[in-house]
């Protein structure tokens, strides 16, 4: 077979192993059941809740590590990317996880390797895996992507259905860098495309048949002549234009309604619009589709005309919440931008208003900012939104080295500008001195792919941001660049340009951990939002800078991943980049049980029922996301705890 390697592993124990369980799957019809965790935000309505309850606020002081995996299967040799942002999901008595290029079936009690598949050239997502029950004429199926390649795997045996595509395989054409979204018999995939340069592939929401791989519906990220949003593009720049992509891990779909929503980053490139006038949609935009269509029902534009990359990543969360004495179905939407807009799901209109504010315009020659952005009524904004230099970090705050060395960041990057929410990168015409933006939330916070969990009981959404900023500039550039005016800092271009001690190792490796904000903390939050007021319910710091005395050491840290949320009144989180992963009570924000990893766990956690009745909670450290120092070592690994 061209790309698989089934690993027998004591080939009679497996075959009786597989063969229990395909008689338990043909007993439950291949769904999953109530202690799983079939997919990877748990449920289509994103909500991340988990209805277990053996371990609660009362005893989840004593979760010990119950087994671990290390991710690689020979240890050493890696760099600073993450090997690994996996959600583990278990259905039916097996666990699957991707692991660089192969797909791990393991027994969920003991992590004990049933089977894998193993992709012989290239390498499977770091970020989940999909599962769909079957029909009564196909056998239950796991689906996987490697860039362009859709991938399909039996469930039970991890052999390849040769009816899916071409041998098991199709081409996306377009890559998308996460497992689909299984919606009846449809695998809902997005894309992920460039960020510079406006012209190249584009980012459009794609349907494909879960039986036979083919496509089913596209629906257009950027409109074309005759659809909605095309008149939001001046002239022809709607022509080719990239970026506008669902480059998120998962979607959301109502599946009572058959809706699906799709969330969409800005338009290419992400920091100067002067070739795309106008409003871009469905740029920075959640969409309501027909799922079964691909259908056009609503949509929502949270960024007029992006210039600061506020993509929408993370998927929306569905919940019912009264208001006013009347049921609601709601919807929450979070993102980069640092807002969250509670929208009625069905119609898309705002629970608790919007308001279309006055926002500086940018002076970059050809640019055309959007005099107005909408923020919303309620809730207020998760963290930092401005910046004047009262907010620098003294050594009272941190240490006077770091307060020290962001004063000399302060001093390069020339005066500092800022007039809060949705401020625009200053112009930096040919030979003139450095002047620079201050931006907050920065290009990677408030809320990132992590996104949300939700407690459907308490109407609680719970969310962690990062109070991480931006500086620099726009310049042009010279002739025969991707972009004609593009974003610097005194740190480099692009990518570097956060307010940060930029630090790295001695060989010049990126020290994101070791690198400190240069603003006041807190730097990282965890929030809970009461839906059914729109008011923040309590709000803590999230993480820890160890190398601070006592006393300044509850800074919040920077964090990537996301939460989950239990029936036993827990929020469970890793995240920041601190190597800590922590439970909170759900109720109001108090930590009530941390450990200490070898990685920080940027990534999503999970928690499911063991064939032996234990209540398992489960996460994957592997640092990475260039807000972690790098671990020579590489024992990137699952960890999973579990009361005594």
């Amino acid at each position: 077979m061209r790309i698989r390697n089934i690993v027998i592993v004591a080939a009679v124990a497996v075959a009786f192993w597989i063969s229990l369980i395909i008689g338990a799957q043909q007993l439950n019809n291949t769904q999953p059941r109530a202690g799983d965790w079939p997919m990877y935000n748990h449920d289509l309505a994103s909500t991340r809740y988990s209805p277990l309850t053996q371990i609660t606020a009362k005893n989840v002081a004593n979760l010990k590590l119950a087994w671990s995996l290390p991710l690689r299967p020979n240890p050493g040799g890696g760099g600073g990317a993450p090997f690994s942002q996996a959600t583990p999901i278990v259905i039916n008595g097996l666990m699957y996880l991707p692991a660089g290029n192969r797909l791990l079936a393991l027994d969920p009690d003991t992590g004990k390797e049933i089977w894998h598949y193993e992709l012989m050239n290239g390498t499977l997502t770091k970020r989940n895996v999909a599962y769909w029950p079957g029909d009564r004429n196909t056998p239950a199926r796991l689906y996987v992507t490697a860039g362009r390649r859709l991938i399909a795997v039996n469930a039970i045996t991890g052999e390849t259905p040769l009816t899916f595509g071409k041998e098991g395989e199709v081409d996306l054409v377009v890559p998308y860098n996460s497992a689909p979204t299984v919606y009846k018999n449809l695998l809902f995939v997005g894309a992920n495309v460039p960020e510079q340069q406006g012209g190249g592939q584009p980012g459009n929401t794609r349907a494909y048949d879960a039986r036979t791989g083919a496509k089913v519906w596209e629906f257009h990220s950027v409109p074309q002549p005759g659809e909605v949003g095309n008149e939001t593009w001046k002239g022809d720049s709607w022509k080719d234009r990239t970026g506008v992509n669902n480059w998120g891990f998962n979607m959301t779909v109502d599946a009572e309604r058959g809706i699906l929503y799709t969330i969409f980053g800005s338009p290419a490139s992400d920091y100067y619009g002067g070739d795309r006038e106008g409003n871009n949609l469905f740029g920075n935009s959640v969409v309501a589709l027909e799922a079964d269509t691909g259908k056009l029902k609503w949509y929502f534009q949270v960024v007029h005309h992006d210039q600061w990359d506020f993509d929408l990543s993370p998927p929306p969360v569905l919940l019912d919440v009264t208001v006013k004495g009347k049921k609601v179905p709601a919807l929450t939407q979070t993102g980069k931008v640092g807002y969250m807009y509670i929208l009625n799901r069905v119609t898309g209109e705002p629970i608790f208003g919007i308001e279309e504010k006055p926002v500086p315009i940018s002076k970059v020659p050809g640019e055309h900012s959007s005099p107005t952005q909408p923020i919303p009524v309620k809730p207020p904004p998760f963290g930092r939104m401005s910046f004047t230099m009262d907010d620098l970090v003294t050594a009272a705050d941190t240490t006077e080295d770091h307060a020290k060395a962001c004063r000399e960041l302060v001093a390069k990057s020339g005066p500092l500008y800022n007039e809060g929410p949705f401020t625009p990168w200053v112009y930096r015409a040919p030979g003139a001195p450095p002047q620079s933006s201050v931006i907050f939330p920065g290009a990677i916070g408030g809320n990132n792919w992590g996104g949300s969990s939700a407690d459907p009981k308490l109407g609680y959404v719970f969310v962690n941001t990062s109070d991480y900023g931006s500086i620099g500039w726009i310049e042009k550039r010279p002739e025969g660049s991707r972009v004609p005016y593009d974003q610097v800092s005194v740190y480099g271009n692009p990518v570097a340009s956060k307010f940060w001690e930029r630090k790295v190792s001695a060989n010049g490796v990126l020290l994101g951990e070791s690198s400190w904000p240069c603003q006041k903390p807190p730097w990282g939050r965890l929030t809970a939002v009461n839906v059914a007021t729109g008011e923040i319910a309590w709000q803590v710091r999230l993480g820890v800078t160890d190398e601070l005395p006592e006393g300044k050491k509850n800074t919040g840290r920077v964090n990537m991943g996301g939460s989950i949320a239990t029936a036993g009144g827990l929020v469970f989180i890793g995240a920041s980049n601190d190597k800590r992963f922590r439970a909170f009570d759900s109720k109001n924000g108090k930590e009530l049980w941390v450990t200490k990893l070898d990685y920080s766990a940027l990534s999503v956690p999970m928690s499911y029922q063991g064939k032996n009745g234990k209540q398992y909670v489960a996460v994957t450290a592997s640092g990475g996301g260039g807000i972690t120092d790098p671990n020579p070592a590489n024992t990137e690994a699952l960890y999973v705890f579990s009361l005594p």
